[in-house]
C-alpha cells in the first residue's frame, strides 16, 4: 500500500490486518518519537499518518471495531476538522482520559504498543484499566507505512561557549555529583535537548528545535557514551566533545544498558521509552526513578545565556516592529491572507544574519481561525484577512544566542472594534500584567501562579482551556521544562534563570481568538525588609500591544503603570534599530494610552 494516496480508511485498515496477524486485539498509537519529544522527525509522525491529525500532541487507540482519537482543549477544533468522525471518535485528553476509554471498551483485551514510544507510568495507567499490554517491536503501523521517511541524520555541530555560558566539562561533573550523591553508577538520557545542553552541541534533525536525536549515558564519573552515527561527526565536532566523551553507533546501545547489570542506574521515568528500564531490569541492574539530572539545570539559563535572550528578544523586536507597522498599513487596505501576513513575518526576521530559523510553526489565524489554539495555516485552510476582524499571530525565532516566542491579537481595521471584544481583550491584558508584575517568595511554582492570569477573567465568568504558561530554552525546544504556568503541571518551584511564557487567553468558537504572550525572565527580587527572599520577572519580549483592543477603563492606575512603562521601554530600545518610518510608527503605538 503506498503511504501517500492510500485513505484513511484503507491506513487503517491496514493497521488493523498487522495487529491481527500480531495476535492482539488493539494498539495504542502516541504523538511521539523514540525520545518522548514535542517535535519530531517525519518518520516519526505515525499519528498524523494513520489518522490525518497534524497537532504536537494526542494518542489513538484502535481496536478492532472502533478507534478513538485523544486530543487535549487547545486540539479540540483542530481534531475535528482533520479527522474522519467516520473512522474516529473525538475525546478529550484530559475529561476522558484513554484509559477510562479502555476500560468501558476494551477490559480484558489484548493491547499492542511500541514500548520505544511510551514512557512506564503511562502503561501502568493503561493497564489499570484492566488490559494486557503486549509490547510489539518492531512497530506493526511502521510495517504497513509503505513510504515511511528516512530518519534523520543532520551533522552535530558545537555550540560555542560564547552562546552556551559553561563548559559541557563543568556541567557533566555537576550532574555526576548528583548521580554519586545519590548512591547511582549512571543515568540514561533519553531526551536530545538534555544532551544537547550537557554536550554543547546542536544539530537539525527536528523542525523548529536545534537538536540532534541521539542518546547517552552518562557515568558517576563525568563520563558520557553518546549514541548516534558516528559519521555525523566532523573532526571539529569529536575534538569538540573531548576525551571524556565517546561517541558509538545506535546499534551499541542495548549491549551497553546490558553491561550495567548489578549497579544502581537512573532513569527519568516520566521522560523515558520503557524500552530502557525493562532492558536494564532484564539485565540485572537496579532501576532508581529520579530526574533528568539536567533537566532543572538547563532550565536556569546561566548569566551568559540570560544575556544572550535579552540580546535575541532585542532582534526580534527589529522583525516584529516592522511586522506591525506593515500590517497596520497592509490590514486596511485588503489582499493580505494568513500565509502571506506570516511568510512577511518570517522574512523580516530572516533578515537578521544570526536568524535560525523559526521556534514553532507561526500560528496565523484570522476570525475565527483564531479562536482554534494551536491553528497551522495551509494552503487549503488559509483565509482573506479581512477588514473589521481580530487577527492572532503567535510565532517565535530561533537564534544562537536565544529563543523566542510572542503572541499579539490585532484590529485589521479600518472601523473601530466592538467595545464587547475591547472589554475581553483588556482582561486579557489585566491578566498578562498580573502575573508580569507579581513578586512571590521563593519556593512557590507555577501551579500556584496559574489562577492570577486568569482572576480578570473569571470575574466575568471567562476562561480559557490551555496553561498560561511554558518553559523556553537557549537556542532549544521553546517549550521547556520542568516549570510551567499551568494547574496540570508539576509543583516545580521557580528559579532565578528560568524563562518563562506569559501567554492568558480567550477564545469565541467560531468568532476570534485573543492571546497575548510575553518571555518573562525569572530573577532575584530586591524588597526592603523582605522576611524571606523572594523573586520577580522580567520581561523580555519588546513589541507593542494594540491599543484599539484595549479599554483603558477597566485597567487599574498600577495597570496602566505599567503599560505605559512597557511601552516606553520597547520604545526606548527597539526604535533606534529601525529606518525612519517605522521608528515613528513604533514611537506612537508606544505612546502613552490615555483614556
Amino acid at each position: 500500500m503506498s503511504g501517500a494516496a492510500a485513505t484513511p480508511a484503507a491506513r487503517l485498515a491496514a493497521l488493523r490486518a498487522a495487529l491481527a496477524a500480531a495476535g492482539v486485539d488493539g494498539f495504542l498509537v502516541p504523538r511521539a518519537d523514540e525520545h518522548l519529544g514535542e517535535y519530531v522527525p517525519p518518520s516519526a509522525e505515525r499519528l498524523a499518518w494513520l489518522t490525518g491529525f497534524t497537532g504536537s500532541a494526542g494518542l489513538a487507540v484502535v481496536l478492532a471495531d472502533r478507534a478513538a482519537l485523544f486530543t487535549d482543549g487547545r486540539y479540540t477544533l483542530q481534531a475535528a476538522q482533520q479527522t474522519d468522525p467516520a473512522l474516529w471518535e473525538r475525546r478529550h485528553l484530559t475529561e476522558e482520559p484513554p484509559q477510562d476509554w479502555l476500560k468501558r471498551h476494551a477490559a480484558g483485551r489484548r493491547i499492542g504498543y511500541d514500548p520505544w514510544l511510551h514512557p512506564e507510568p503511562q502503561l501502568a495507567r493503561f493497564e489499570a484499566a484492566g488490559v494486557t499490554l503486549v509490547p510489539l517491536e518492531p512497530n506493526p503501523l511502521d510495517q504497513v507505512w509503505s513510504d515511511r521517511p528516512a530518519p534523520p541524520a543532520s551533522p552535530v555541530v558545537p555550540h560555542p561557549l560564547a552562546y552556551a555560558g559553561a563548559p559541557s566539562g563543568e556541567k557533566r561533573e555537576a550532574a555526576a555529583a548528583a548521580l554519586r550523591e545519590a548512591g547511582e553508577a549512571a543515568c540514561v538520557l533519553s531526551d536530545p535537548a538534555s544532551i544537547a545542553w550537557l554536550l554543547n552541541i546542536r544539530g537539525a534533525d527536528v523542525p523548529y528545535t536545534p537538536l540532534p536525536l541521539c542518546f547517552a549515558l552518562l557515568r558517576d564519573d563525568g563520563a558520557v557514551e553518546l549514541f548516534l552515527d558516528p559519521a555525523r561527526l566532523d573532526g571539529e565536532a569529536r575534538a569538540w566533545l573531548g576525551n571524556d566523551v565517546a561517541v558509538r553507533p545506535r546499534a551499541e546501545l542495548p549491549a551497553a544498558l546490558d553491561a550495567l547489570g548489578g549497579r544502581r542506574v537512573r532513569v527519568d521515568a516520566e521522560a523515558t521509552p520503557a524500552w530502557f528500564a525493562r532492558r536494564l531490569r532484564a539485565a540485572g541492574a537496579e532501576v532508581r526513578a529520579g530526574e533528568d539530572p539536567c533537566r532543572l539545570p538547563r532550565a536556569c539559563k546561566n548569566a551568559v545565556e540570560q544575556a544572550g535572550a535579552r540580546a535575541a528578544h532585542r532582534r526580534d523586536a527589529v522583525a516584529l516592529a516592522r511586522f506591525l507597522a506593515w500590517f497596520a498599513e497592509a490590514a486596511p487596505r485588503g489582499g493580505e491572507t494568513e500565509m502571506s501576513a506570516a511568510e512577511r513575518l518570517l522574512a523580516f526576521r530572516a533578515a537578521a544574519p544570526e536568524f535560525r530559523g523559526e521556534s514553532f510553526p507561526a500560528i496565523s489565524g484570522a476570525g475565527e481561525h483564531g479562536a482554534i489554539v494551536h491553528y497551522r495555516v495551509t494552503p487549503e485552510s488559509d483565509r482573506p484577512i479581512r477588514a473589521d476582524e481580530c487577527y492572532l499571530i503567535d510565532s517565535g525565532a530561533q537564534y544562537p544566542d536565544g529563543t523566542t516566542d510572542v503572541t499579539r491579537t490585532l484590529w485589521t481595521g479600518p472601523g473601530a472594534p466592538p467595545e464587547a471584544l475591547r472589554e475581553r481583550a483588556t482582561r486579557v491584558l489585566k491578566g498578562h500584567i498580573a502575573l508580569a508584575t507579581l513578586r512571590f517568595p521563593q519556593g512557590v511554582a507555577g501551579p500556584h501562579l496559574d489562577a492570577i492570569a486568569r482572576r480578570a477573567l473569571w470575574d466575568a465568568g471567562l476562561d480559557y482551556d490551555h496553561g498560561t504558561g511554558h518553559g523556553v530554552g537557549s537556542y532549544l525546544s521553546v517549550h521547556e521544562g520542568p516549570a510551567a504556568f499551568s494547574r496540570a503541571a508539576k509543583p516545580v518551584p521557580l528559579r532565578a534563570g528560568m524563562i518563562l511564557s506569559d501567554e492568558p487567553g480567550f477564545y469565541a468558537p467560531g468568532a476570534y481568538g485573543i492571546r497575548l504572550e510575553n518571555l518573562l525572565l525569572v530573577r532575584e527580587a530586591e524588597i526592603p525588609g523582605a522576611a524571606k527572599p523572594f523573586l520577580e520577572f522580567e520581561t523580555l519580549t519588546l513589541a507593542p500591544f494594540d491599543r484599539r483592543l484595549i479599554a483603558p477603563r477597566l485597567l487599574t492606575p498600577g495597570e496602566r503603570a505599567w503599560l505605559d512603562a512597557y511601552h516606553a521601554r520597547v520604545a526606548e530600545e527597539v526604535a533606534p534599530l529601525l529606518d525612519a518610518a517605522t521608528a515613528a510608527w513604533l514611537r506612537a503605538a508606544c505612546a502613552p494610552i490615555g483614556d
